[in-house]
């Protein structure tokens, strides 16, 4: 995610513009919106009149800049977009005032966005800012006497290492070492969540026997892809299916995964462990929490008028970090946010055992 300009307004509201890279920033900004933020940005529409009784005129769309009073936000994973709704408040036609409109927001689109943003919100922000310019994957294309390293960011890869040596094996084999060990090297040194080694043949398996060996750090986060090529067209390959979005996925999952059996550990033993709306906001007034667990659709479920619990959310998550705690917005969408989801949606891994 691109912020590209924060601008303080009146009444504790700010406008962040920001450009989504990838559908995970899309993913992001689902939980970023929610009705009463007004968002703004390029878009086509068919003209509407009132002496139409509102009606489109079946015309050409046209292009034109508006500005929309939040009503609904639906993310729309294999379309690529992101649908917000709403009432046009301000538009570089006058005549369109007031009626309502759908913003289909896709990645490289440019949006603006004004609201009173809450401290996970934020949090959103800067994790999908930080994720563009740390890349999280690294792509290791192996083949005899060469190998490449490129990372993944959102924006794209880019080639940080290309490493020759020696071809074949039985007297070549020290040559080889010297391959395979300076690619340990390289990839030791990116520092990524995840490693994807690809190439053709058996050298990539080769590859990370040595690794495994003498790196067994690295190798832990080695996942093996069958490719035809290196270099760039082996990259291409990996990505066309979809084997970076896979691991991507699955490191997340990981995360969620360890602090979810963290807390199901804790209340089988009981202790240092806290679930459900008013226990999780009990243990929040005491400074008790070391770590906030929340689902995301919950979290909106409760901002809105629809919410069940009875306790304020926001509340809950402010102090929480208030009082040194840290929060983390588990995915509906993967086993742990399911099991999150049975344990009533929001839990807290404790500093000490509530009495």
């Amino acid at each position: 995610m691109q912020i590209k300009d924060r601008e303080p307004l009146e009444g504790g509201r700010e406008r962040v513009t920001v450009v989504p890279e990838s559908v995970d920033d899309l993913w992001h900004l689902q939980y970023v919106l929610e009705p009463g933020d007004r968002v703004a940005g390029d878009t086509t529409r068919r003209i509407q009149r009132d002496d139409e009784q509102m009606r489109d005129t079946g015309g050409e769309r046209e292009h034109m800049w508006v500005a929309i009073a939040v009503d609904d936000v639906e993310f729309h994973r294999f379309a690529n977009r992101l649908r917000v709704g709403g009432e046009i408040v301000a538009c570089s036609r006058e005549d369109q005032l007031g009626f309502h409109h759908t913003l289909n927001v896709e990645a490289r689109d440019e949006i603006s966005i004004d609201k009173r943003f809450k401290p996970d919100q934020e949090a959103r922000l800067e994790e999908a800012e930080e994720a563009a310019e740390n890349p999280d994957v690294a792509i290791a294309t192996v083949e005899e006497g060469q190998a490449h390293v490129h990372t993944v960011a959102q924006y794209g890869t880019e080639e940080r290492a290309t490493i020759t040596g020696t071809t074949g094996k039985g007297e070549y084999a020290r040559g080889r070492s010297e391959l395979f060990a300076e690619l340990a090297t390289v990839l030791k040194r990116q520092d990524a969540d995840a490693i994807i080694l690809a190439g053709p043949g058996f050298t990539k398996q080769d590859a990370y026997k040595y690794i495994e060996e003498n790196e067994p750090e690295v190798a832990e986060q080695v996942t093996m892809v069958d490719t035809a090529s290196v270099g760039d067209r082996g990259v291409h390959e990996v990505l066309k299916r979809g084997a970076v979005a896979d691991v991507q996925q699955e490191t997340r999952i990981e995360r969620e995964a360890e602090y979810i059996d963290e807390l199901t550990q804790r209340i089988a033993q009981g202790v240092k462990a806290a679930y459900g709306p008013e226990e999780v906001k009990k243990a929040a007034e005491y400074g008790a929490i070391d770590r906030l667990l929340i689902l995301d659709d919950r979290l909106r479920k409760e901002r809105g008028p629809d919410g069940e619990w009875p306790i304020d959310v926001d509340d809950v998550v402010r102090t929480a970090e208030q009082k040194g705690g840290e929060v983390t917005v588990f995915s509906s969408e993967f086993p742990p946010g399911q099991q999150l989801s049975n344990l009533g949606g929001i839990a807290a891994l404790l500093r000490y055992r509530l009495e």
